[in-house]
């Protein structure tokens, strides 16, 4: 029979967020149940409860898609993972593995569409909706689901499940690493984690600032540079500087004046989520034979490489954990940029919610 979990979600888009009770289906002979131990915040679970992705998909619905917890259920078919197994669980639970973007490993990408951790049909239980990680327990198939390292600090290991491989796959895919020069634009959630890998591949890593008001915290993360782009002199002073700029803002910015800071065959690559649109001038593009590209989270495989390359490079959020009921304040500082950089609810939390 399924089992009932605390929980947290949204009845409808700009509302609060509210407790619930929502069920969790048996475990299939191919998945995992597992106990949530932290779930990141994501400005992107804001987008939905927002509105800025249109109408909520269900009523109601419970994001988060930074989940790390503990096995304590495997399917009779289960061969990764077993019951004690520390695991995380990022932006997706499941795709068509047959198109041929999911079988070169990029399940993301899935033609067919995948199956986001909250808010998607679900294809193992027809007629329901996928609920996320503000919850106390999840069922997921066993090869969506990735080993957390020994060596990564559990609270802080969460946000690498979205935040921290949507930052590692371009900087990989772009050739970040010793010899090169790489911009990160935005010091946030996104931002502070792009920083500390590019540092960890090796890169001469900038960070571009609309103020000089992070410069401290720039350099604690391990940037070398600081730049403040409200300064227009900025844009002159770095021209035909950057191979990689990794945009991780959430709000539209000048192409035409980042695009100008790359050198010879640089890529400017966003991983901020706008729902505004940004005029993009081909003329900087063509000098310089520039790049401007998109890059989603990570396939499965490179989530698994990316824990272990964050593991043994010593790369984590930086986290403020708090309980489940303050989550929507969490929202509002989010909104306000209050935070440093990222919050994480702490599972053990959602016990004390009366629905």
């Amino acid at each position: 029979m399924p089992t009932t979990v605390k929980a947290f979600g949204a009845h409808d888009v700009r509302q609060p967020l509210v407790p619930l009770t929502i069920e969790r289906r048996d475990v299939g002979p191919n998945e995992v149940k597992l106990d949530i131990l932290y779930c990141g915040i994501c400005h992107s679970d804001m987008n939905f409860v927002g509105g800025e992705f249109g109408p909520l998909s269900v009523s109601p619905l419970v994001p988060g898609h930074e989940i790390v917890g503990r096995v304590t259920e495997t399917g009779s078919e289960v061969t990764r993972h077993q019951v004690g197994d520390l695991v995380g669980i990022g932006c997706m639970v499941n795709s068509c593995r047959e198109c041929d973007n999911c079988r070169a490993g990029q399940e993301q990408y899935c033609l067919n569409g995948h199956t986001l951790v909250f808010g998607s049909p679900d294809p193992a239980e027809p007629g329901a909706h996928t609920q996320g990680g503000y919850s106390e327990a999840i069922v997921a198939p066993e090869d969506f689901v990735v080993r957390i390292p020994d060596g990564l600090d559990v609270a802080s290991a969460a946000p690498l499940l979205c935040a921290g491989i949507t930052v590692y796959a371009p900087l990989k895919r772009y050739g970040a690493g010793p010899g090169t020069k790489v911009a990160v634009v935005g010091l946030g959630g996104l931002g502070h984690l792009g920083v500390k890998m590019a540092k960890a591949m090796g890169a001469d890593v900038t960070v571009l600032s609309q103020s000089g008001r992070k410069r401290d915290s720039a350099t604690a993360l391990g940037a070398d540079h600081y730049a403040v782009t409200g300064d227009q002199s900025a844009f002159t002073d770095l021209a035909n500087t950057f191979d990689i700029i990794l945009n991780t803002v959430s709000a539209p910015i000048s192409l035409t004046d980042y695009l100008g800071l790359l050198r010879l065959h640089g890529t400017m690559v966003s991983v901020g989520v706008t729902t505004q649109p940004m005029p993009l001038d081909v003329f900087p593009l063509l000098q310089n034979g520039r790049a401007y590209a998109g890059s989603l989270f990570g396939g499965i495989a490179e989530t698994q490489e990316m824990l272990d390359f964050a593991a043994e490079h010593g790369v984590s959020a930086e986290i403020e954990l708090i309980d489940a009921k303050d989550i929507n304040t969490a929202y509002e500082r989010i909104l306000a940029s209050d935070v440093r950089y990222r919050f994480v609810i702490d599972g053990a939390t959602f016990t004390a919610l009366k629905a």
